[in-house]
């Protein structure tokens, strides 16, 4: 059943539609990510609402399928920030598109935090 609190990617196929939740977007950005060379982790707060998943990332998908991501990531020490954000950066695009047909118009990406390993 569709709930109508959540957003969903909407896709018309020849046998129907096809809805893709927000979880789910979440669940792609959350694994690119970790896939991402000097990301140690998932962070922070991106907003208090619910949206947030508790997760560091916040996924608002629009009526015209306009997907946009924020994302906290925690850098390894070492690493140059910038690069492992733009990495990051490329890996959400890449992944959320080749997934779901849909890519995203923003992908904001906020460095929470740094650890050594």
């Amino acid at each position: 059943p569709v709930s109508k609190n959540k957003q969903y990617i909407t896709q018309t196929e020849e046998k129907g539609t096809v809805l893709i939740s927000e979880e789910v977007v979440c669940a792609i950005v959350a694994h690119s990510v970790m896939e991402v060379e000097g990301v140690v982790g998932i962070g922070g707060k991106v907003g208090a609402d619910k949206k947030n998943w508790g997760k560091g990332m916040k996924i608002t998908i629009s009526e015209s399928n306009d997907v946009s991501v924020d994302c906290n990531i925690v850098v390894a020490f070492g690493y140059a920030v910038m690069n492992v954000a733009k990495a990051a950066q490329d890996a959400i695009v890449a992944s959320v598109s080749s997934m779901t047909g849909v890519k995203p118009t923003v992908v904001n990406i906020g460095v929470s935090g740094i650890v050594r390993q």
